[in-house]
């Protein structure tokens, strides 16, 4: 682990001690839509749709032979419905054909099921099976890792590896999750709150936007 590093880590994981996927789910296949539905969409928004969804449909035999508009009617809210829909149809119909009805354990299989790529295969991985193939990089991740100078990339496969350099392996799960939580508290993408951050002394953003005001005023003084 890089120097620098281990310190924001340490700083994250004593602000955010009990930090987990805020998803609710009780099997690897309810975690699977969970985690599809809520691209683009609040997680809060999500469990509250899949509170009624898995009650209704629970297996993915369920979903295979469920109706289309049925299951984008039940989705609706979470948004880009009709492509969730599609994807998660068939994601079920392959998984009971082709993986007897199981959610499959490799990133290489996960990726290939419609609708999902790293980001989410990891997620399912970590959470679902205890299984670290990766850092799931979503959009408080990218944001925050960039803010805070531990990659200068914005394609998040590239984000991923970066960060995969940096992060030892076993904590590759967790550090989504401590980014994330910082992320939606304190490192906003609009308003982020700079001086109440922890992680300041540490930031590349804020040493950065601490340089723009200097100079704006020394501008400003002459």
């Amino acid at each position: 682990m890089s120097r620098g590093f281990s310190k924001v880590y340490r700083f994250l994981k004593k602000q955010y001690p009990n930090t987990k996927i805020a998803l609710r789910f009780s099997s690897s296949w309810q975690l699977l839509v969970a985690t599809m539905l809520s691209a683009q969409c609040t997680d809060k928004k999500v469990n509250e749709v899949t509170k009624e969804l898995f009650k209704k449909y629970k297996k993915p035999s369920d979903y295979a032979r469920l109706d289309l508009r049925k299951l984008e009617a039940a989705i609706r809210s979470t948004g880009f419905y009709k492509s969730k829909a599609k994807n998660l149809k068939k994601t079920a119909q392959i998984i009971v054909d082709k993986y007897n009805k199981k959610v499959p354990q490799y990133m290489d299989e996960l990726v290939e099921l419609p609708g999902i790529a790293r980001k989410t295969a990891n997620i399912i991985l970590y959470n679902g099976f205890s299984k670290i193939s990766g850092i799931a990089v979503d959009t408080h991740v990218k944001r925050v890792s960039f803010r805070l100078g531990l990659t200068d990339k914005k394609d998040p496969v590239k984000i991923e590896k970066d960060l995969m350099e940096v992060v030892p392996y076993e904590d590759w799960g967790e550090i989504s999750y401590l980014l994330i939580e910082h992320g939606r508290n304190i490192c906003k993408a609009v308003k982020p709150k700079c001086k109440e951050c922890f992680l300041k002394e540490l930031c590349r953003y804020y040493s950065q936007k601490i340089r723009r005001n200097y100079e704006s005023g020394k501008k400003k003084i002459r």
